[in-house]
């Protein structure tokens, strides 16, 4: 590898799964795969979401807000992923390398705040309906998505300026498939308990405070099914919040796991835990937005009516 000087790197090689040809292979075509499954499968869900006028309503507004954002998510590291695992030459540049994680980042913060206003919308669907026309109006539901994206694109622009800034020494080998904030962080040859302060203060607002409100609106919202005398009754309004639920499950699961416990530059020297830390992180870029469309999809019918009744006017347009 090349350096301008023993302090600013030129390039950061990204370790992966070199020395496993054919697990890289076989990573390759299972990636892959996935990704055309997304692509697919959120790309139907944005498509009937704007052309179906039923589902002009704000739960779908934010569902196909998901789902673009787990498109963007997916391609700012899946195709050069892919590249590394058929290609010799697994390095990026330093200016791609933060660009990557800037991107990364603030999908994934977007995608944490946009997930609590979706269960603000169902605890105002289920226990407010009368008001929920009035509480969710265009006039409330398309700013409340603008702001997770600009909450998303601030949290990661200034943890990102501050990465950066970082001196790199000699060593500028990545152990992950991308540059993950935190596997970047840890090559500095430098203190970096002032980012792993912000990083702290970050996850406290944009990952606690929604998972805060994620837990209240299902408390409120349980509590108010439970009150349903049928189970028929209760059965099917718990089925209108029951994909997004799920949802979060996976989505928190995986980030939780991540993100949540401190790491030293000791514990992160770990060959073991490096390697955890690799597969969660491909569970959570790749499998996590696999999923949201298809549980969207077999969960709800609103959308499986939806996604039948494109393809028949399709079918007798052609």
């Amino acid at each position: 590898m090349e350096w301008e000087n023993q302090t600013f790197l030129i390039e950061f090689f990204l370790k992966g799964l070199s020395g496993y040809p054919r697990l890289e292979l076989l990573f390759f075509v299972l990636i892959l795969i996935m990704y055309v499954v997304i692509l697919l499968g959120n790309g139907t869900l944005i498509l009937i979401s704007i052309l179906d006028s039923h589902l002009h309503t704000p739960m779908y507004f934010f569902l196909g807000n998901l789902s673009f954002l787990d498109i963007c998510y997916t391609t700012t590291s899946i195709p050069s992923t892919l590249v590394s695992f058929l290609s010799k030459r697994k390095t990026i540049s330093f200016s791609g390398c933060a660009v990557q994680m800037f991107l990364g980042l603030a999908m994934g913060t977007t995608e944490c705040v946009l997930l609590g206003m979706m269960a603000f919308d169902r605890y105002v669907a289920i226990c407010n309906p009368l008001r929920y026309p009035v509480i969710m109006s265009k006039d409330s539901y398309v700013p409340m998505a603008a702001g997770s994206w600009i909450i998303g694109v601030v949290n990661s622009v200034v943890q990102t300026v501050f990465v950066v800034q970082l001196p790199f020494c000699r060593n500028n080998v990545i152990n992950h498939f991308s540059c993950e904030i935190l596997a970047v962080m840890k090559l500095a040859c430098a203190d970096i308990s002032g980012n792993e302060f912000i990083m702290l203060v970050a996850t406290t607002l944009f990952i606690l405070t929604p998972l805060l409100l994620i837990i209240v609106s299902y408390t409120l919202i349980i509590s108010s099914i439970l009150k349903i005398r049928t189970s028929e009754g209760r059965s099917k309004v718990f089925s209108t919040c029951s994909a997004h639920l799920t949802v979060v499950i996976i989505f928190y699961g995986t980030i939780l796991f991540m993100y949540m416990k401190p790491k030293s530059k000791e514990s992160l020297n770990s060959d073991e835990l490096d390697a955890t830390d690799k597969l969660i992180s491909l569970f959570y870029g790749v499998v996590t937005p696999m999923m949201n469309p298809l549980i969207y999809s077999l969960r709800n019918k609103d959308v499986k009516e939806a996604v039948k009744y494109l393809l028949r006017r399709k079918l007798l347009n052609n």
